[in-house]
């Protein structure tokens, strides 16, 4: 076991690096840097910026380095706690993100808690009692979960809070804990915000999750080792949650390693709309302005997430499956 958990933390370090690797090529692949974007900006407000002051500008940056240059100082930075300057706030990249790390973090953790406690049950029920009313019901909605955007949803949600309400439902904070110091208070101010936004980022994976769930068990409940148990005499409910579920759960927990860094990356739109404090925003405006310390920073924490995920699923994998904790898989 010991060995299973020291491989996956030698591929998880090594994915890391990758994904370190490709996340500053892929902010460097469209044409130009920020210096450009920044000199459309001042055209466009009718400024002037003379190529001298350009070039003084991508000296003073180090863009004017080889992009292996770049990357080494980035990382040598990284190494060191120090994710670089944004360059369009002209502040490290870390007091930038500040609390929209951490805020987007608690949002996607409350949004796949509401997304398997909601589809873990009905899954099990629409396996178990395939085709009842109840099943047609729970397949129609999972249907209109995934085929609706999560923007959509959200302003639908905006619009039912404020016309039938009276209530803004955007947000993450009362006007009065916006820019207050964290306490007890401003904690219990988010939680009852807390909700909307889980839920709005959580319909689509909910949906999509009952429909695994559904499909696994059925397939599991179809197998002679069910029909057996049930011939022995063990009750329902030991015959089903002990044996077929425990099963069908492999594929289920294994989309922890996309939930995280899907339910951060689309969270930008729904962020936008519900004028939540995320750092989907945060990378959208880093994106168009070519800043590649503060983008590049951002990519690669949402592949840390999803290698953090990922491991996350390997582990409860290898305690859900005792084939894998036993190294027979």
């Amino acid at each position: 076991m010991m060995s299973y958990i020291v491989r996956r933390l030698l591929l998880a370090a090594l994915t890391v690096l990758a994904i370190s690797v490709l996340s500053f090529i892929i902010i460097h692949l469209p044409p130009g840097d920020y210096v450009t974007s920044y000199i459309s900006s001042m055209s466009a407000s009718g400024s002037a910026v003379s190529e001298g002051e350009a070039a003084a500008l991508r000296e003073q940056l180090g863009l004017d380095k080889p992009i292996t240059v770049q990357y080494m100082k980035w990382m040598a930075l990284m190494l060191q706690g120090n994710f670089g300057m944004a360059m369009e706030w002209g502040r490290p990249v870390s007091d930038v993100i500040g609390d929209r790390l951490l805020l987007t973090v608690v949002i996607s953790v409350a949004a796949i808690i509401f997304t398997w406690a909601i589809a873990l049950p009905i899954g099990i029920y629409s396996a178990v009692y395939r085709y009842s009313f109840l099943d047609y019901v729970f397949t129609f909605v999972g249907f209109v979960g995934l085929a609706i955007p999560g923007f959509l949803l959200a302003l639908i949600v905006m619009y039912i809070g404020f016309a039938w309400f009276g209530a803004n439902v955007g947000g993450l904070f009362s006007p009065d804990y916006i820019e207050a110091e964290w306490s007890w208070a401003k904690v219990w101010d988010l939680t009852k915000h807390l909700p909307i936004p889980a839920i709005v980022l959580g319909v689509s994976g909910t949906a999509q999750l009952i429909r695994i769930m559904r499909s696994n068990l059925l397939d599991e409940l179809r197998k002679p080792y069910v029909t057996t148990a049930r011939a022995r005499g063990l009750p329902e409910y030991r015959v089903i949650m002990r044996y077929p579920v425990r099963v069908a759960l492999n594929p289920f927990v294994s989309t922890i390693g996309y939930l995280l860094p899907y339910v951060v990356s689309g969270s930008i739109i729904v962020s936008l709309v519900l004028s939540l404090p995320t750092v989907g925003p945060l990378l959208l405006k880093a994106l168009i302005a070519q800043d590649m310390f503060l983008a590049g920073t951002i990519v690669l924490l949402l592949g840390v997430l999803t290698v953090i995920g990922t491991f996350i699923s390997d582990l409860l994998l290898m305690w859900v499956d005792p084939r894998i904790r036993l190294g027979r898989q």
